[in-house]
């Protein structure tokens, strides 16, 4: 037994290979090369130049909420799965080991190769068709926006991805629910409600966080690291900047062409973050699409919750109108009894002696008064609303 105060972990094996990893970082310079580095917090934000409280929101074992941040050297991302620190000139992924980062590591190494194998491209007089015309239109772009743009696009294809595996088991399971009721069926759609909602949650605070980026100008602003080094190594002119070179377009390159076109003014202006503006944009209505598409299956699991319990309220009543059936026979009969009863009784009747044909019409009468009354008793039932035509 540990301590007062101290827990034993329950593996000790598990818990120092996750804080293992969770000091792996792989770093992707601007040309396109990857590193795994084992490096400590300490050694992390000496490496980019960022406080301990930024650190800590890229902790896997904390939970945080979305958050793209720009510091003075860096920006720091936290979006789902992927946090990454994002500097001038490299990126550096937390968890290289996780199945969902791999892919970001991937596209990163597709989309920053190396700054000469452009360069290399024209020097050999070759011709690359349309696909180079376009990466040579777009070599423009800073690094940190490309490395920012791929994050982006990851962590949309990600949710959006989810929500059509979700959506693909939802509907047909809604389906067999409206059209047989069943605990197996009501247990299924109670599970897909739920991961709806964590998803839901999950989109929600993705886009809250690029829509808090957009209102504000000056938080834009401050992830131009290339901008801020261009400014700093010359703050005369901007000419001192670097040129970056980008591999394919994609949905934000292609929209912020044309403000990469001006590019030369925008370094020139400090409040310019019309680039930036049209790169998060692109992304914002692709993440307000995908939260579009779980508001509508929302909509169509309230729908049929409400489909079903108008079924249930449907058999509530039939329920209760065979129990109204039931108890005015029983009414009836009860009469029927009563008579039965008396006449029944070991009990000397002057006006018996002599007169059995009585019995006949006893049965009689008593059975036809007893389904007058049920009939009567339905017939007010019926005015009255109570029972269905």
């Amino acid at each position: 037994m540990g301590r007062e105060g101290y827990v034993v972990p329950a593996d000790p094996q598990a818990a120092m290979k996750k804080k293992t990893a969770s000091r792996n970082w792989i770093m992707m310079d601007c040309s396109g090369e990857k590193t795994v580095l084992d490096l400590d917090k300490y050694a992390i934000m000496h490496r980019v130049q960022i406080h301990a409280r930024d650190l800590r929101i890229l902790d896997p074992l904390l939970s945080y909420p979305s958050t793209i941040l720009g510091r003075e050297r860096a920006i720091v991302l936290n979006l789902e799965h992927i946090k990454a620190i994002i500097t001038a000139e490299e990126v550096l992924l937390r968890d290289p080991s996780d199945e969902n980062v791999i892919p970001v590591v991937e596209e990163l190494q597709r989309r920053l190769p190396p700054v000469n194998a452009f360069r290399q491209g024209q020097g050999d007089g070759k011709d690359y068709g349309h696909h180079d015309v376009e990466a040579g239109e777009e070599d423009e772009s800073p690094f940190e926006f490309r490395a920012l743009e791929v994050a982006l696009e990851a962590i949309c294809s990600f949710l959006a991805a989810r929500t059509t595996e979700l959506e693909t088991a939802a509907y047909p399971a809604l389906d067999q629910l409206t059209s047989k009721i069943s605990s197996l069926n009501l247990d299924r759609v109670r599970k897909l409600k739920s991961a709806m909602t964590r998803l839901t949650a999950r989109v929600q605070k993705v886009r809250d966080e690029l829509e808090q980026l957009l209102d504000d100008d000056d938080d834009m602003a401050d992830l131009y690291l290339s901008r801020k080094l261009a400014g700093a190594s010359s703050p005369v002119s901007g000419s001192g900047a670097p040129n970056w070179f980008a591999a394919s377009p994609t949905i934000g390159s292609k929209i912020s062409r044309v403000s990469r076109a001006s590019v030369a003014t925008v370094r020139g202006d400090e409040n310019d973050v019309e680039e930036l503006e049209m790169l998060l944009e692109a992304y914002f209505m692709q993440i307000d699409g995908t939260l579009n598409k779980l508001t509508t299956l929302r909509e169509y699991i309230d729908d049929t919750e409400d489909y079903i319990n108008i079924q249930l309220d449907n058999h509530r009543n039939q329920l209760i109108q065979l129990e109204l059936f039931l108890s005015s026979g029983t009414v009836c009969l009860s009469i029927y009894s009563l008579v039965a009863g008396i006449f029944g009784m070991n009990i000397p009747y002057t006006w018996n002696d002599d007169h059995g044909f009585m019995f006949k019409w006893v049965v009689i009468v008593t059975g036809v008064s007893c389904a007058l009354l049920f009939v009567v008793i339905m017939s007010y039932a019926r005015h009255k609303g109570l029972v269905g035509s």
